[in-house]
C-alpha cells in the first residue's frame, strides 16, 4: 500500500493525497495551505479525517489512503485504498442529491442530510486503489 508519509501533499496535477494507515497512533498536521484554504489531517489505522477551514471534507473508518482528491462545484473524484472495507463520510452541499460511482459502477443516487453529510461504503482489498466519483445531480 502506498501511504502518504508526510500525511498530506499536493500532487503534480494539483490534487491532494493524504492518509497513512500504517500508523498505530494518531498523527495530525494542521495548517496545510492549498489553493487559498487551510487543511488539517488526522490519520492512523483506525480513522482518516480531512478538514478544510475547520469544516469536515472527508472521514473514513477504518483509516484509508486517499489519492488525487479533486473537488469541484459539480464533482468529487479520488482513489482510495486500505487493507479492509471502509465507511466513508464526505461533507458536501446540504440537501443535495449525488450519484456515486465506485470503479465505474453506479451505486445509485444518495441525498445529503441537513448537515451535508454523505455516507457510503467501499469494498477494499490490500494493494488495490478503488476509484470514486461523486456527481452532483
Amino acid at each position: 500500500m502506498a501511504v502518504i508519509n508526510e500525511l498530506i501533499r499536493t500532487e503534480d496535477d494539483q490534487t491532494l493525497s493524504f492518509g497513512n494507515t500504517e500508523l498505530s497512533a494518531k498523527a495530525k498536521l494542521d495548517g496545510y495551505a492549498y489553493e487559498g484554504d487551510v487543511y488539517k489531517i488526522k490519520t492512523f489505522k483506525e480513522i482518516t479525517k480531512l478538514e478544510k477551514n475547520g469544516n469536515m471534507v472527508y472521514e473514513s473508518v477504518p483509516g484509508t489512503v486517499v489519492h488525487n482528491l479533486k473537488v469541484t462545484d459539480r464533482e468529487v473524484t479520488f482513489g482510495v485504498e486500505a487493507d479492509e472495507d471502509a465507511q466513508i463520510t464526505m461533507e458536501l452541499e446540504a440537501g443535495q442529491e449525488y450519484k456515486i460511482y465506485v470503479d465505474g459502477t453506479n451505486l445509485g443516487k444518495m441525498k445529503t442530510n441537513l448537515g451535508g453529510k454523505l455516507n457510503f461504503s467501499v469494498e477494499l482489498a490490500a494493494n488495490d486503489i478503488v476509484q470514486v466519483k461523486i456527481d452532483k445531480q
